[in-house]
């Protein structure tokens, strides 16, 4: 995952042991250098095998390096073959290649004697040159480590943009030399030096993957006020803000001055991030500030612009004119969009593709975030069923779909932290990889998810901790208990997302995330595997014992839980849910009929059941929900025999 584009199997399967090498032919450099002795780690880790080489199995043709900073426009393309006596990587640039190691990684299982990569001809290109990860960083500080991981994660699923989120309200996030005041009063200690940014960048460039800042503007700034409130629309004083919404603080737009401070600060971010685009943000200002203000409408009447979005227009366009005196494109979310705007600008949607499409028919490129937000922690199936090229974007004619790059994921952080981020980016992120990678005709629900769990315990061992931090977060909850029956109902719990969360009670970052809802994942496989045994109850021979195994656990684990507090009631539940499933079993089973209104009963109780408790859901509602179903057709069938 992603699937290549071209894949043909071939027979038998190359042994991977500890004379294990891979070594290149034509082009190298320290970047493809690099790359191939991390490739021989992570298969070691990934194996248990220490390798020590002395046989090249792998060899990596490679044309030329290809662009010294990664590009849009660069050739990721690779051909992988691998035949039992050994493999080959094909490709013109050094990325090309890294993307073709990380298929062959993927490739490798256990065999009959050993670890091994089946024999197979692949040629594999992207669908999409733009395919990303937006981590917001303000709301909730992210060290370097979460970073790291992440670009490697990344890298591993062939995604090649990081969107750094580094400014907002509740932070700024970067040293500044000139202005160090953003950083000093505006971050609570929490910012990355220039030294930090630099190693990150380059460590991203060494995975194939482009670094690009974004910091918000015009509105989203109070965190750039603390420090200097003479850009704000209004007087001070600022303080950063802790709790979470839209609020008023805006760039004041009719000052010099704040155009004289921005083209320093972007001259010195734009010497820190080499790749050519800037993100300016540009998303929910809130034009309060402005028409309150009377030197501002004062000024606002003297130029012609007779509302909010005419004043924000004027600012973009000045923006715009400053990046371009320093070497770079912008990039905005749709809220931005404004034909009077260089045709270079690109759009980010994050309202729908209606708003990708009027940009692209207006000639401008654009990505499409909408319907890839991780923090609304919906199944990777809503993500996967979004296409960049779908909804009013299939409208367009070619000339306007060549001017969708692609898309970007986002995980923005109102509700996880460092200890968390993982758990709600991966492993869905890694199905939103394949639908920016993967030929569009791969829409199949079942087969992704099949693939996504294999992957997802896969990138244990390119250092998330998505999965390791499970256990511990669940350890701290149980305190001197046994975390064992916790864990059970974590399995069969969902945690909801922002949209729940933003309303159940008063949040701020100072707020702890260390609760039941933030150690249970957005989406259970315990759950959906469950839920493919009732499918296939009568056809799945193992699938009447996992469900009666899983219910019966359900069935009496709150009696081993004893738990208080806000997890009480969901604790009884799954436990009632257990019994329900128990029973509906045992009806189909035997063939025996259930009571007048049982059927009626259990389904109002699992639609009860099913509404949020402690901010999760119960997901075990679900196969026990397909069961009645089962039983209720059966009976239908019965009368109508």
């Amino acid at each position: 995952m992603p699937m290549p584009a071209s894949v043909a199997p071939g027979s038998g399967a190359m042994p991977i042991d500890a004379t294990f090498a891979v070594e290149s032919r034509g082009f190298s450099d320290a970047r493809l250098d690099r790359a191939m002795h991390r490739l021989v780690e992570r298969i070691s880790r990934q194996t248990g095998i220490e390798i020590h080489g002395g046989k090249t199995v792998l060899w990596i043709e490679c044309g030329a390096a290809g662009p010294p900073y990664p590009a849009l426009d660069e050739d990721e393309s690779y051909r992988l073959e691998i035949t039992p006596s050994g493999a080959t990587i094909r490709s013109a640039t050094v990325t090309g290649a890294i993307r073709g190691m990380e298929t062959f990684v993927q490739s490798i299982d256990p065999g009959a004697n050993g670890f091994e990569a089946p024999s197979v001809r692949i040629e594999d290109h992207p669908r999409f040159a733009w395919r990303g990860l937006m981590l917001d960083v303000s709301r909730h500080w992210m060290p370097v480590p979460v970073i790291l991981r992440n670009l490697d994660a990344m890298a591993a699923v062939k995604l090649n943009v990081f969107h750094w989120h580094l400014s907002d309200d509740q932070g700024f996030r970067v040293e500044s030399k000139r202005f160090p005041k953003l950083q000093q009063l505006g971050s609570d200690g929490h910012f990355y030096t220039q030294a930090q940014v630099r190693s990150v960048v380059e460590y991203a460039r060494d995975r194939g993957i482009r670094v690009i800042p974004e910091f918000d503007m015009p509105g989203h700034t109070t965190s750039w006020f603390v420090g200097y409130p003479g850009l704000a629309s209004a007087p001070g004083p600022y303080e950063i803000e802790r709790k979470w919404g839209i609020f008023q603080p805006a760039m004041d737009p009719s000052r010099d001055e704040t155009y004289k401070f921005l083209d320093e600060f972007i001259a010195e971010m734009a010497a820190l991030f080499p790749d050519p685009y800037f993100h300016i943000g540009g998303d929910e200002v809130d034009p309060a500030q402005w028409s309150q203000s009377k030197s501002i409408q004062a000024w606002a009447a003297r130029n012609g612009f007779k509302d909010a979005h005419a004043i924000q227009g004027y600012f973009n366009r000045t923006i715009e004119k400053i990046l371009a005196r320093h070497g770079k494109t912008m990039i905005g979310w749709d809220e931005v969009f404004d034909t009077t705007l260089g045709h270079d600008t690109i759009m980010q949607s994050w309202r729908g593709q209606a708003s990708l499409a009027d940009a692209a028919r207006a000639g401008f490129r654009g990505l499409l975030s909408f319907g890839y937000y991780l923090d609304h922690l919906q199944p990777a199936s809503v993500h996967y069923a979004v296409d960049p090229l779908s909804g009013a974007a299939a409208g367009l004619n070619d000339e306007q779909k060549a001017r969708i790059l692609g898309g970007e994921a986002c995980m923005w952080s109102e509700y996880v932290d460092a200890e968390t981020v993982d758990s709600r980016i991966w492993p869905r992120l890694a199905a939103i990889a394949e639908r920016f990678w993967s030929p569009a005709s791969l829409t199949d629900i079942d087969s992704m998810y099949a693939r996504m769990e294999p992957v997802s315990r896969l990138l244990d061992w390119v250092g998330l901790e998505h999965r390791s931090n499970y256990q511990p977060m669940l350890e701290r909850l149980a305190g001197e208990k046994s975390a064992g029956p916790l864990r059970v109902l974590a399995d069969a719990s969902e945690a909801l997302g922002i949209d729940a969360r933003r309303d159940a009670r008063p949040y701020s970052s100072l707020v702890p995330l260390n609760r039941f809802v933030d150690a249970a994942r957005p989406e259970s496989a315990t759950v959906r595997r469950l839920e493919l045994d009732a499918r296939n109850l009568a056809s799945d021979p193992a699938a009447p014992a996992e469900l009666n195994a899983a219910f019966t656990l359900w069935a009496a684990n709150d009696a081993r839980l004893h738990p208080t507090g806000e997890i009480a009631e969901l604790s009884k539940n799954l436990s009632i849910v257990g019994s329900i499933g128990l029973q509906t079993l045992e009806y189909l089973r035997t063939g025996q009929p259930a009571p007048e209104n049982w059927i009626a009963q259990q389904t109002e109780a699992l639609r009860e059941i099913e509404k949020p408790s402690a901010e999760v859901t119960l997901a075990a509602v679900r196969p026990v929900r397909l069961l009645v179903e089962a039983l209720a057709r059966a009976r239908t069938n019965g009368r109508n025999k």
